[in-house]
């Protein structure tokens, strides 16, 4: 889903758990993805950010209705 939302462009919600144990809700558009990591615009924090693949707990599209929220 990583990948195919750098092609399509795609805004994604994603519950992420970070390095201390908390979790988080993000909205994200992915820009680059490596092996472990991936590279995405986080509009939480408005800035580019490096996530882990394997502390992503869920990863949902965003469909265009809920794009115009942001």
């Amino acid at each position: 889903m990583l990948v195919k939302s750098v092609e399509y462009g795609d805004i994604l919600e994603m519950m992420y758990v970070a390095k201390d144990g908390s979790i988080s809700k993000r909205r994200i558009k992915v820009i680059q993805v490596g092996e472990a990591s991936f590279r995405a615009y986080c509009y939480m924090r408005k800035s580019k950010r490096t996530f882990t693949i394997d502390n992503i707990l869920a990863l949902v599209p965003v469909t265009k209705k809920e794009r115009a929220v942001i």
